[in-house]
């Protein structure tokens, strides 16, 4: 039986009226001496909470994606077939343009709104270089099978889910492709092809998109694995510039590390309420040493490079969940480095899927900014970007000053925005000027 499917979800239903009927219907004809009827009582009172309790966990379960099935809530799943040390550039001294065209079977993907606005596919994929064997969710725009853009290359942006999360999120607790596809049908959006690979790769922790050896490899996994195969089997455009990132959660603190680690594979990245140190995740494998740490942390792998690269990033958040990691790498990036701050006021919501599922349209804008007009990371125009006040179309977002090209009454904006003081949450000065004090103090879980 499925975790996710409704067979489950009415079992758990069913249960749970009998298990509340029980006890009024038995309670007072319990037989057997007094020792006996109240061992059944207690009985039937623990059964009662326990069929409450799960199902509470299986619809919290269902409108979020935590756990996709069976093997991950137990931490029975096993995706990693080897880990070998792959160096500093995540191939292992492979040639990647002398590896042959990898051709994938696709199948229509199962679950909550896997099928509506065109249909979500999903393949198993065997990495070649990661040694990860995991699936993988590919939602196609619109346009792709219409007969004028046959001859037509597109962009791509790559989603990543929080810890614990499935790939599945995006398009069923967050819809990505329901709001996105009548936006890409009247030009408010460019057609990018959207790809959810698994980052839940290893049972009962997150892997940090981090390359561990003897571990995982789940950075080679998503920056090289997971590109070719779709550059392989779509018209997706060249990597770096017809690719981005986007995650929420664990899942933005990857999509910001690939991008910086890897201006040769990602154009751009979209970090809603993340993180940069990877100890912002209690369960990263990529916060289990100060070296691990230092080598996965955005912040300190811009700071340390001589000349930034040509790429743009965006940060959404709260202030203590998210906005002072942006503001952090707004405060050092360097042309033609861009970044893009918005700071989310708190009646927005929590850090759930009810606040990042209302910027999805923005987001998009955005993105669809960056690789329309070349972007201005492709261009490297300009600056670093002012920071988005709240109150904005849909609630969340707002017009961006950019490089010193808003107005004075843009500024202003953008100064009312800003917190009276960053929130430090009992952090130190160097966690702020990281920006691991974004989600310092909170057991927050996506």
């Amino acid at each position: 039986m499925s975790l996710t499917g409704t067979t489950f979800l009415l079992t758990c239903l069913v249960l749970c009226v009998f298990a509340l009927l029980l006890p009024l219907v038995l309670w007072s004809r319990v037989p057997g001496p007094a020792p006996v009827r109240a061992a059944s009582r207690l009985l039937m009172l623990l059964f009662a909470q326990g069929t409450a309790i799960s199902l509470v966990f299986v619809l919290v379960n269902n409108a979020n994606n935590l756990y996709d099935n069976w093997a991950d809530l137990l931490g029975t799943g096993n995706h990693v077939q080897q880990a070998a040390d792959l160096g500093v550039d995540g191939t292992g001294g492979i040639s990647l343009k002398t590896l042959p065209r990898m051709r994938q079977t696709f199948e229509p993907a199962q679950g909550p709104r896997m099928g509506s606005a065109g249909g979500v596919r999903v393949t198993d994929l065997k990495g070649r270089v990661s040694g990860v064997n995991a699936e993988v969710y590919v939602w196609l725009p619109p346009q792709y099978n219409e007969p004028a853009y046959r001859h037509r290359r597109f962009p791509v942006v790559e989603l990543l889910p929080g810890y614990p999360g499935s790939a599945k999120a995006w398009f069923g607790s967050l819809r990505v492709h329901e709001q996105l596809r009548p936006m890409m049908l009247d030009g408010r959006v460019a057609p990018f092809i959207l790809v959810a690979p698994r980052t839940n790769l290893v049972a009962r922790a997150d892997t940090g998109c981090a390359n561990i050896p003897g571990t995982v490899n789940a950075e080679s996994w998503l920056s090289i694995d997971v590109p070719r195969m779709v550059m392989d089997n779509f018209r997706a455009e060249s990597a770096p510039n017809g690719w981005a990132t986007a995650g929420y959660s664990a899942g933005a603190h990857c999509a910001t590390k690939l991008a910086v680690a890897h201006p040769d594979r990602f154009r751009a990245a979209v970090s809603m309420s993340g993180y940069n140190d990877p100890k912002g995740e209690r369960g990263s494998l990529a916060a289990r040493t100060l070296e691990l740490r230092r080598h996965n942390n955005p912040y300190l792998l811009l700071r340390a490079d001589r000349v930034h690269p040509r790429i743009a990033l965006y940060f959404s958040g709260e202030s203590g969940d998210g906005y002072q990691a942006g503001a952090a790498i707004q405060a050092i990036a360097k042309p033609p480095t861009t970044v893009d701050v918005v700071l989310l006021p708190r009646s927005a919501g929590g850090h759930d899927m009810g606040l990042w599922r209302p910027q999805l349209p923005e987001v998009f804008r955005w993105l669809t900014e960056q690789f329309r007009h070349g972007g201005r990371a492709a261009a490297g125009t300009g600056g670093t970007a002012g920071t988005t006040g709240a109150g904005t179309a849909g609630g969340l977002g707002g017009t961006t000053a950019t490089g010193g090209a808003g107005t004075a009454a843009g500024a202003d904006r953008i100064r009312s925005s800003r917190p009276l003081a960053p929130s430090s949450g009992g952090s130190t000065r160097a966690e702020l000027a990281s920006g691991t004090a974004s989600r310092t103090g909170a057991a927050r879980k996506p």
